[in-house]
């Protein structure tokens, strides 16, 4: 349920375009000081969603507040308080890096020095110092994302909504930009991340939900939700035949939920488990009580991209890139 110490809570929140349902009772609750991850494919409502968080549309029902204002009837505050970075730059290719921010610091009516300085510091921080005085229509992808950001952070908000922020970017490109979330997160900074990389929501995430045609399906963490789907176990070597054998037997006889499974030439066996530390220690206490010794063990989960499709049952059709 929202509370006074939410960054960001929605309660109910509804949206059609036409006849087209696109947010269906939504409910969202994100503490400060965190990364929120909303999972979904194209269509799903994800940036429907930012866009009436960050004061962009109305909803047609329900509510909303971001940093403690409504988002109807407060959206000047609101809007004071977040920082938004879309899919698509919103860098001005005819204006040097430093220009591009210099520009923002005036919007946010900061004073001339203040807007300077404010300016150096994110040219800094975003390692575009010797890019600052280059005309945008130069920088490559990743130069242009951390640009983008940097533009963001002018104005310092506490609430981020970060929409696909690396959509198109390299591998590196794609790190730094995880490393920079880090970094607000680790100063207090909440956000609000959208994306269709399950991997990134993995990496970065306290929280994740998946939106499926307007709805909530599922909120957790990342392992909570990997917890859900069948098909977690732990695997576990022995250093000869005999270890093998007597765990098969000791397993089979307590009755080891789900089927158990050997490689005799491996020396190795599978036993499921939902990849709870509880399950992990009943199973060790269980080889151990038995003075059973084992060579190895890992644990294995089933990763985000077997959670959505199967709480979405995602077709074909409906893209969501998980590298």
């Amino acid at each position: 349920m929202p509370t006074q110490q939410s960054a960001i809570a929605a309660t109910g929140l509804r949206k059609s375009f036409g006849d087209h349902v696109v947010l269906d009772g939504l409910d969202l609750n994100v503490p400060p000081g965190t990364v929120f991850s909303l999972l979904g494919a194209n269509g799903a409502g994800k940036t429907t969603a930012v866009k009436i968080l960050s004061t962009l549309i109305t909803a047609d029902g329900g509510s909303a507040q971001v940093g403690g204002h409504d988002v109807a009837t407060e959206p000047d505050a609101v809007r004071a308080a977040i920082g938004v970075t879309g899919q698509f730059s919103a860098v001005d290719n005819l204006l040097t890096g430093e220009e591009n921010l210099l520009l923002m610091a005036d919007l946010h009516h900061l004073a001339r020095p203040e807007g300077r300085r404010r300016a150096a510091e994110l040219l800094d921080q975003f390692d575009l110092v010797e890019a600052a005085k280059k005309p945008g229509s130069t920088y490559s992808g990743g130069m242009r994302r951390r640009l983008d950001l940097a533009m963001t952070l002018v104005g310092s908000p506490r609430v981020i909504f970060l929409d696909e922020p690396t959509t198109g970017l390299d591998p590196r490109g794609r790190r730094g930009m995880w490393q920079i979330v880090r970094e607000l997160v680790a100063d207090g900074v909440t956000i609000f991340l959208t994306t269709q990389y399950l991997d990134e929501a993995d990496e970065l995430a306290d929280r994740i939900a998946v939106l499926d045609h307007g709805r909530l399906i599922a909120e957790g963490t990342a392992d909570e939700l990997k917890r859900r789907i069948p098909g977690g176990h732990v695997r576990l070597r022995f250093a000869d035949a005999d270890g093998l054998e007597s765990a098969v037997n000791v397993l089979g006889v307590l009755g080891v939920p789900g089927e158990v499974s050997r490689d005799n030439d491996a020396l190795t066996m599978r036993v499921p488990s939902d990849g709870s530390l509880r399950s992990l220690k009943t199973l060790i206490d269980r080889l151990d009580d038995r003075a059973i010794e084992v060579d190895e063990l890992s644990v294995h989960t089933p990763d985000l991209d077997d959670v959505f499709l199967a709480l979405t049952g995602n077709p074909d059709n409906e893209k969501v890139t998980t590298r």
